[in-house]
């Protein structure tokens, strides 16, 4: 099954980007895609404090698949897609010590959809910090690489 086929089977409108303004989603140099920050659209607060795992876990899950709606506005397809790089941001407490797993919710959905074990597996980093913009939970970016024709 290829990774169009798998995210409309996990119910994923690819072509219902809600878009971002006053600058690009998603930007392509060669074979390598840069994509924007995306927020966790429906979960703000900070983990720790009014925001459970679960929550964030879901929100970051969002943030990928905006990503992803991202690439695929810009390139038409997710085939032949390998996520190269994630960073993760995680709206927190100073104490909060669970930010690598909320950004699980995210890096699951890059599994699941690119292959765990091949397009999907990348290096991450996960970060806590005082604030998010808009008071999002979650934010997340990526690096991807077209590795054929897309």
């Amino acid at each position: 099954m290829t990774p169009d086929e798998k995210a409309k089977e996990l119910g994923i409108d690819l072509a219902a980007y809600p878009g971002l303004v006053n600058l690009a989603p998603a930007s392509r140099s060669g074979n390598t895609i840069y994509v924007s920050g995306h927020v966790s659209v429906g979960t703000k607060g900070k983990l720790g404090q009014d925001v459970t795992l679960e929550q964030g876990q879901a929100g970051a899950r969002i943030c990928a698949v905006q990503l992803l709606q991202a690439v695929y506005t810009l390139t038409g397809t997710l085939n032949n897609l390998r996520c190269v790089k994630v960073l993760g941001a995680v709206n927190c407490t100073p104490d909060y010590l669970d930010s690598h797993l909320v950004i699980n919710g995210a890096s699951q959905l890059f599994w699941d959809i690119l292959g765990k074990d091949t397009n999907g597996y990348h290096a991450r980093s996960a970060l806590g910090f005082a604030s998010l913009p808009n008071g999002f939970a979650v934010e997340v970016e990526a690096i991807f690489e077209v590795i054929g024709e897309a």
